[in-house]
């Protein structure tokens, strides 16, 4: 599953939980699921954040070299 993937499912849970009048279990597994996203989404932004941070700081040495 990619983050984008993730995303999109959770948008289509949080509409199906706002506009349909769905039994409590049910309510409640999509509630689980969508946890369970957020959970993956943050994790990947997480990893993203640490790459882009790792970029900057090899092209600020690049830089800082080139002065």
């Amino acid at each position: 599953m990619t983050f984008e993937e993730a995303i999109k499912e959770m948008e289509e849970i949080l509409q199906k939980l706002e506009s349909e009048n769905l039994p409590l279990k049910v309510a409640q597994e999509l509630f689980e699921r969508a946890s369970v996203l957020a959970k993956f989404s943050q994790e990947e932004l997480s990893k993203a954040s640490g790459k882009l941070f790792e970029i900057k700081k090899d092209l600020d040495k690049i830089v800082e070299e080139e002065i």
